[in-house]
Formats: C-alpha cells, structure tokens, sequence
C-alpha cells in the first residue's frame, strides 16, 4: 500500500510514543492531523516535520473536543485515511488503595477515548470504502501483575475492541483494524503514577531495565500500514528482547 499522500489522525501526538509515529509518517508522505491537548508541544512538532501537517487541540476524554478536532481535520482535508489511537495514561495503582478518580480517569481516555475517535473516523472510511485504524493497546491487556488491574483492563479492552471491529468493518468496508502491543517503551507514561507505595515496591527508576524506544513501535506502525490492501495486520506484540 503507498501511503502517500493518505490523511492520518494522531491521537497522544505531543510526546512519546505518538509523536514518534507522527514523525515516522510525515517522512513517508502522509499528510499528517496532530492531535492532543497540549498545543506548544505539537507546534513544535509540527516545524520538525517534513510534509503537511495541521495541529488540532483535542481532549479524548470530551466528546465535543473529539468531534470539533475531526471537523477541522476534515476540512483541511476532506478525509481521514488512517487513524492512530495512541492517546494513553497509565496511574498504576494498587486496589486497597482505591484510586477511583484515577481508575475512572484510565477508562475515560484508555477505553472510552479511543472509541469517540472511532465514532468520528468512521464515517470518512466508510463512504470512501478503504481506510485502517491503528489503535495502541500494551502487552498489558494480556499479562496481568499487581498495581495494573485497570489500566491491564483498559487495555485488554482495546484488543477485544479490535478483534471485534475486524469483524464488522473489514468485510463490507475495506477498513483494517492493527492492534499493537508494545512491552515496556522508554516514554514519560509512567509519571503519572501517584500510588506512594507502588512506588516504594517499584524500582522505575532502573536504568538498566530493557526498555523499546517509541521508534519501534513507529516501525512497526509502518509496517502494518505498508501492506498490501488485500492484508491485514490483526495484531503485533512488541517486547524488549531481554525482558520476559
């Protein structure tokens, strides 16, 4: 697939794993929608990219954020020919501890936040027959530990999500659906960890623990994105090679 020239929504866009991606797919020609909350950081970004680009400011946790900033994309636009759910947060927390606001607050962008980008997407890639969401998910959603109960369920979400959004837009729309589950990447997700005692039992701060860079999973957005129409890749787990 030549992706030249083709409309892509980056949710998460300002840093990490998003902004890698953004970058990765300006250079391949796309023309690319950079979307989060934090304006500065994606203007900045937007004057290291080498193809079009527009800057949108958007909440995925407000419904009426999402649909404004898929409105100003479709009119710089006119369409959206892939979508990248890479939006995230990840307040690890212990149970016992009762974190609500914050396992509520990983729902509302994890879960709830990829699904109004889908909601606004769709009706692009439907009336154009041809289109691919990439949603992010995390080797979370498939092993489980202590302290990440909700955002391993925010995440298992995504992947159940994508199975099931295969099933439905692949067949009559063109649509592929990538789900990719990155282990540990290099990336600031975790400073929002608030749990004091998470934080004693943790050692975070590890150097030496093996870690991907965003970069990779750029790649590997790359990749799904560079197949052939007639291919669909359903999912990728990425994990450090020397990390179980």
């Amino acid at each position: 697939m030549n992706i030249n020239n083709r409309v892509a929504f980056i949710t998460g866009a300002s840093s990490g794993i998003g902004k890698a991606i953004a970058k990765k797919l300006s250079e391949t020609g796309c023309k690319v929608i950079l979307a989060s909350r934090d304006l500065k950081k994606l203007n900045a970004l937007k004057n290291e990219l080498v193809g079009e680009s527009i800057v949108v400011e958007v909440d995925v946790s407000q419904t009426e954020s999402v649909a404004k900033a898929f409105k100003k994309a479709r009119v710089a636009f006119g369409k959206i020919d892939i979508l990248i759910n890479s939006a995230g947060v990840m307040p690890l927390t212990y149970l016992k501890n009762r974190h609500l606001d914050e396992w509520l607050q990983t729902i509302e962008v994890n879960v709830k936040g990829c699904l109004r980008c889908i909601h606004a997407a769709l009706p692009s890639m439907i009336s154009n027959k041809q289109g691919h969401i990439i949603n992010i998910s995390s080797v979370d959603g498939k092993e489980f530990y202590k302290g990440g109960a909700i955002y391993g369920a925010s995440k298992s979400a995504i992947i159940a999500l994508s199975k099931a959004m295969r099933m439905e837009l692949s067949p009559d729309y063109n649509i592929r659906v990538t789900c990719i589950e990155p282990g540990t990447v290099d990336t600031n997700l975790r400073d929002s960890i608030t749990d004091e005692e998470l934080l004693n039992d943790k050692d975070y701060d590890n150097e030496d623990e093996p870690k991907l860079n965003a970069n990779n999973i750029a790649d590997a957005v790359l990749y799904a994105l560079n197949q052939p129409e007639n291919v669909n890749v359903n999912e990728l787990l990425i994990k450090p090679t020397n990390k179980q």
